[in-house]
């Protein structure tokens, strides 16, 4: 498509500022270094054009309708035909993407284009499982390729920018928004982040989103598990913790960053100049720009650290923020603190100069059109390799928590009568999860309509109860049935006549997300009470669990048969369950956050410090040692647990040698033997635990894993490395290093695993 540029065309004035005799799509799509072109924009621009472009709006009009005459939206109108917008958000669709383009780029002096962004957090229309639930998959590829379809889809609607991925590493499972991360651990955090923001940026230059790494920085370690609470933690666990999945992200080319609510070290992250000047821009190299999160420049005001609007514009400016989400503070302000000399105006050229950097490597200045065709659009949104694809993810997300010995999965494929209870197995909405604001409601596959695609065995349905109340909206409290047991009966009855029963209880899938904490995590409403009487009618249950966090959830451990993981899975959420259930897909998902016994152990994470008292050895009857009284201390299902039909054993783990030096590395081999009739993938995780460091270090950490497919009946040897840069941590000489010492090092299915060896680093001794 060609872009035919309007009368006061940027390309001209860039014919201007660059010396060139060209014509004007000759510099519009000319060969020239990016750093040039936007270094030659900036020249052109005034203080007032410049502040524009850190400034983003909301949608705030029909664009199809008459232009506003009064009020907000006029304002931001006004603003708009000024260039005094440099992106703006919830806007989607080519046809008002377009609407609102056209004027940024026809009607403004420089015809700068704005950038669109939007919350494509797993899925725009087509909906991949929810984040958490992809992480459990432990499948980089199949990770990526989810985060692709994202992106295609979105940017056939005329989006650009995508506020993802989140990259907090997320221990307490009270804290809503950890169904948007990748869990508890830093390392498999890290993975993950690189995997999503390839998956959504793909080739720069080609058609797709720019991510962005949210939220910088330690946002999920808010107090008692509430969001937006406040954060209070050491430099250690900022740098070991928290830092590692934002520095994969940085290096994988992500092309922006959102700061986050909370505060850091008593300075809130949108004016933190250490978190986004220092560390972020400077010791990061990091290239792109800073958006705040919606409307945090205004909150400094109630965090107490600024007095006004004016002075919130101020400290975020100086602290390196470059882009106000909806806070109003620069486009107000910024301006007038440039001329009173509170801001430099080098500060604000670098920030529009990371802006406008982002918009030339997105295409937009070659073309501000480019995400803009209709046709594209009708042809890409809901396509079927799409829904294929975001089925696989969905299947590869599933975690069997527990099969005992009657051994009800996989399920038979005839003769059976099953009983299906709980209003969400008929659920065609809260399968999509949260943040899946692109979506329409009712377009998830239930589960109920997963399973009648079996056509072998007979299927009674009963609600049982109502999870949810009325119509969950996104942005208004879930209300939950705490009273109505009136549906107990037919559940009951339809469970004493099945052969089994498969009970789908859990979270609706908008209770969880931002703004959405819990103080329980036990299954919410009257459904624990269907579940225990249910099961005095029928022991036979397979429990499926569809919720968007870790639950607590001892009495089903104890008592129910078999239990299955199955989250917030997506638009193709039934079909996946179905298919697992039914065994025509072995399930090979690992936990990526431990499932705690009580909400009293929250937060429980396997990769936790020994402390002085860890209670190794010690006596029953003495009190003096780290535990409850009244609860064990370990979780119910730990880091990195899951089932399969296939029986994976572990056997004959060596190491290549005892120790290894400076710049050397040793091998970590285990046998893995398939003892059963059915093919199956297992993920092999390697663990190791420092045991003395200038700082303490945790009990073990993960290091390395590898999803392998294992035949029925056969074995395979497994190899890990391990070198200084597995070993090294952030010390006491604050930098990232290996420390020499004794290790030891962990082989097996889960975090619990305990074949083990150790070995010993010398950096000091020739390799």
């Amino acid at each position: 498509m060609k872009y035919n540029l309007p009368k006061y065309a940027l390309a001209a004035l860039l014919a201007i500022a660059l010396g060139c005799s060209s014509t004007k799509q000759d510099i519009a799509s000319s060969s020239l270094p990016i750093e040039r072109k936007v270094d030659s924009v900036l020249k052109l621009m005034t203080l007032e054009e410049k502040v524009g472009q850190m400034n983003q709006y909301n949608g705030f009009w029909d664009v199809t309708g008459p232009a506003p005459k009064d009020g907000d939206a006029a304002e931001k109108y006004e603003h708009l035909k000024k260039g005094w917008v440099g992106s703006m958000l919830n806007v989607k669709g080519v046809k008002d993407v377009k609407a609102l383009q056209k004027i940024a780029v026809e009607q403004t002096r420089l015809g700068i284009p704005v950038i669109f962004g939007y919350d494509v957090i797993h899925g725009y229309k087509t909906i991949s499982p929810i984040p958490l639930a992809e992480a459990a998959s432990w499948d980089m590829e199949a990770i990526k390729r989810s985060a692709g379809i994202a992106a295609a889809e979105a940017a056939a609607s005329g989006l650009n920018w995508t506020f993802a991925p989140m990259v907090d590493v997320s221990r307490d499972a009270r804290w809503g928004r950890v169904m948007e991360g990748a869990g508890e651990d830093p390392y498999l955090n890290s993975l993950i982040a690189v995997a999503r923001v390839q998956g959504f940026q793909g080739d720069l230059g080609e058609f797709n989103l720019a991510a962005c790494v949210k939220h910088f920085a330690g946002y999920s370690f808010a107090e008692s598990g509430k969001d937006y609470n406040t954060v209070d933690i050491s430099h250690n666990t900022l740098h070991n913790i928290v830092l590692p999945p934002f520095k994969a992200a940085a290096d994988a080319g992500a092309l922006t960053f959102m700061n986050s609510f909370n505060e850091v070290d008593g300075t809130p992250a949108t004016g933190n100049a250490f978190l986004q000047r220092e560390l972020l821009k400077k010791e990061w190299n990091f290239k792109g720009f800073v958006v705040s999160d919606w409307g945090s420049m205004g909150e400094m005001m109630a965090h107490g650290y600024a007095k006004d609007l004016k002075h919130a514009a101020e400290l975020a400016a100086n602290g390196g923020s470059d882009m106000d989400m909806e806070s109003h503070g620069y486009v107000l302000h910024l301006a007038n603190l440039v001329k009173e000399g509170k801001v430099s105006e080098d500060k604000i050229n670098d920030a529009v100069r990371r802006i406008l950097r982002v918009k030339f490597e997105l295409g937009l200045f070659d073309n501000p059109y480019k995400y803009c065709d209709e046709t594209r659009e009708k042809q890409t949104i809901g396509k079927k390799e799409f829904h294929d694809g975001v089925l696989d993810m969905a299947k590869k997300s599933i975690v069997l928590l527990k099969n005992d010995s009657k051994k009800l999965l996989p399920l038979k494929k005839q003769g059976q009568k099953i009983a299906v209870i709980g209003a969400l197995a008929n659920d065609k909405t809260s399968p999509l999860g949260s943040w899946r604001i692109g979506a329409d409601d009712n377009t998830a596959v239930s589960v109920m309509e997963g399973l009648q695609e079996y056509k072998g065995n007979q299927l009674v349905y009963a609600k049982g109860a109502d999870v949810a109340l009325g119509n969950p909206k996104f942005i208004v409290e879930t209300k939950i049935n705490m009273t109505d047991k009136s549906g107990f009966g037919e559940a009951v009855n339809a469970a004493k006549g099945a052969d089994v029963v498969i009970m789908v209880l859990g979270e609706h899938g908008l209770q969880t997300g931002e703004g959405r904490s819990r103080a329980e995590l036990g299954l919410p409403g009257v459904q624990q009470e269907l579940l225990e009487e249910v099961y005095k009618a029928n022991p036979n249950i397979v429990l499926v669990l569809t919720n968007g966090r870790p639950l607590a959830l001892p009495w089903a451990a104890q008592h129910i048969p078999s239990i299955v993981e199955a989250w917030h899975l997506g638009t193709q959420s039934g079909h996946a369950i179905a298919q697992v259930l039914y065994g025509d897909y072995n399930p090979s998902g690992k936990l990526p956050m431990s499932f705690p016994r009580s909400v009293g152990q929250a937060p429980i994470y396997y990769n936790h410090k020994a402390t002085g008292r860890p209670g190794n050895g010690q006596p029953t009857e003495s009190v003096f040692w780290s535990h409850y009284i009244d609860e064990q201390p370990t979780p119910l299902y730990p880091f990195g647990h899951g089932l399969s039909y296939s029986k994976f054993e572990y056997s004959n783990l060596k190491l290549g040698s005892p120790s290894f030096a400076a710049k050397g590395k040793l091998t970590v081999s285990v046998d893995v033997a398939n003892n059963s009739a059915v093919d199956g993938k297992e993920v092999v995780q390697l663990y190791i635990r420092d045991f003395i460091g200038s700082v303490t270090r945790p009990v073990k950490e993960l290091k390395g894993f590898e999803l392998v497919e294992i035949k029925a009946g056969q074995k395979k040897t497994v190899t890990f490395t391990i070198d200084e840069r597995t070993i090294e941590f952030y010390t006491a000489n604050e930098k990232w290093e290996a420390e020499p010492g004794d290790f030891r090092v962990f082989v097996g299915g889960s975090s619990s695993t305990s074949l083990e060896a150790g070995f010993s680093y010398n950096k000091d001794a020739k390799p």
